[in-house]
Order: structure tokens, then sequence, then C-alpha cells
């Protein structure tokens, strides 16, 4: 049975590390028949959540005026949501968290979802990556019905494209070809 799976790759450079896995785990999703559709959410405008209250407290829509509606609405008519992020100082990017604190005016509806974590890093340690994988974690633990179904730990790539040739490679491929 085809899914819809929705990538959701915050690296702020085209073709960085946690980007080439976003495409690897696309590949093994279409080779399995899925339907695979991926936001560059650096190439999308998202402005960062202000607190006003419209959404949560009022059941208004977010008064800002972004990408954020598109990109929610995707999140809610997808089956599986892959989250892919570098890793800075030990947590998420900035684009994600920005993007995840945004989902506050319709996280409810994100509800009976598969999702795959991708995370990369100069650190050689998979271990250190955890707390960014927590990160994730955390946005997951508010959805209804939100099923962790793998993390790819891309330690040990810095440079553009030291991801090639990984370990993190086949598992991001072996994800994707399972959903």
């Amino acid at each position: 049975m085809s899914k819809k799976v929705l990538v959701i790759s915050s690296s702020p450079r085209k073709g960085g590390n946690s980007d080439i896995l976003c495409d690897e785990f696309i590949k093994g999703a279409k080779e399995s028949g899925n339907t695979v559709e991926k936001l560059f959410i650096g190439d999308m405008k998202i402005n960062y959540c202000t607190g006003c209250g419209a959404c949560f407290n009022e059941g208004k829509a977010c008064p800002q005026r972004d990408d954020m509606p598109d990109i929610l609405n995707k999140m809610i008519d997808s089956d599986v949501i892959v989250m892919a992020s570098p890793v800075y100082f030990y947590t998420i990017s900035a684009q994600m968290k920005t993007l995840i604190d945004r989902t506050c005016s319709r996280y409810t509806e994100i509800n009976g979802k598969d999702f795959y974590f991708i995370v990369t890093a100069a650190d050689s340690s998979a271990e250190n990556l955890e707390r960014s994988v927590e990160c994730f974690r955390g946005f997951t633990d508010c959805l209804v019905d939100a099923t962790e179904k793998g993390v790819v730990y891309g330690a040990g790539a810095w440079q553009s494209g030291e991801i090639v040739g990984t370990p993190a490679m086949k598992e991001a491929y072996a994800f994707g070809k399972s959903v």
C-alpha cells in the first residue's frame, strides 16, 4: 500500500550531509512505491512564533503570513514524516526548531503519523547526537498516535559530502525502503 511521505530537510545548505541522507531515504521510499515530497525549508519563509496566543487561546488561524500554513497542510495530509537536521552545538537546527514551534496552531491535527528522524554532526559519537533526537521526541510526544519508526545517526560528517559511503547512507535507504 502506497503511503504519502513528507521529508522535511532543515539543513541550511542544499547538498549538506543531512540533506544527502534525506535523498537516500527518498530513493528507498520511491522504490517501494510511495509518494514522496521533500521540503527544503531553507527555501521557505517560516517566521518565529511570537506567542500571540491567537491560535492556542483564541482558536484562530495564525496571523502570520508565510509558508507555514502550506507546510502544516502537508504534515497533516502525510502518512509518514521524516524530520532531518544537522546538529549544531548538540541540538537541532534553528530552522527545524522554528518549524516545530510554528506547528502550535494545528499540532493536534498531526496525528497517527509514522516518524523517522535524521541527524548529522561532525562529532563522531552517535551518543552525542541523542540530545537532538530528544528534541524531535519532545515534539512527537505532544502528538496523538505518533510512532517513531527509526533514527539515522550520521555521526562524524562535517564537510558536505562526508556522509557518502558511511553506514548512515545504507540505513537511510533501508528505512525509506521499509516505509
